[in-house]
This record gives C-alpha cells, structure tokens and sequence, in this order.
C-alpha cells in the first residue's frame, strides 16, 4: 500500500477537476430544423384546429403562436428569394 498523504490526494484532485472543467465545450450538434419543419409545424396547427383539438380559451395562444411562424417562414423564404435568384443569374 502506498503512503499517499491527504495533502497529495487532494492536490490529484484538484488537478483532475480543473482538467475536467478547462476541457472545451462540445459543440450543439446540428438539430436539422428548417423552415420545412416550422412550415409543417403551421400546418399540423391547421389541422389540430380544423379537428377541433383546441378548446375555446387555448385558441388565442395557438392562434398567435401559429401566426408567429407563419410570418416567420415567410421573411425567411423571402430572404432567400434574391440569393437564389442571385445564384442563377447568367455571369458575363
């Protein structure tokens, strides 16, 4: 058996625990969300509430939520209009 003093196990200690939180962080791996999937998201609210799965106090917040999306796949395909448009125009 080893003669390790308490000294030294805490100093490995220390040394393992500034190891450990000095080590760079992983990155987010890529969730693969798009504006198809916030697209699709505003339809299964349309569908939700054509089948009536929403009750009268809760369609205010889905409402809004779904309005939300809405304009927001919208500015993005628009954003996206003129660099495609960009991208296909004839070089000289």
């Amino acid at each position: 058996m080893a003669d390790t003093t308490p000294e030294e196990i805490m100093d490995a200690t220390a040394a393992e625990i500034v190891e450990d939180t000095t080590a760079a962080p992983e990155a987010p791996a890529d969730t693969g969300l798009g504006i198809n999937d916030i697209s699709g998201a505003v339809s299964v609210i349309d569908i939700c509430t054509k089948r009536g799965a929403f009750e009268g106090p809760e369609l205010a917040d889905v409402g809004a939520l779904r309005n939300r999306l809405s304009a927001f796949v919208e500015a993005a395909q628009a954003a996206q209009e003129p660099v495609a448009a960009a991208a296909e125009a004839p070089t000289e």
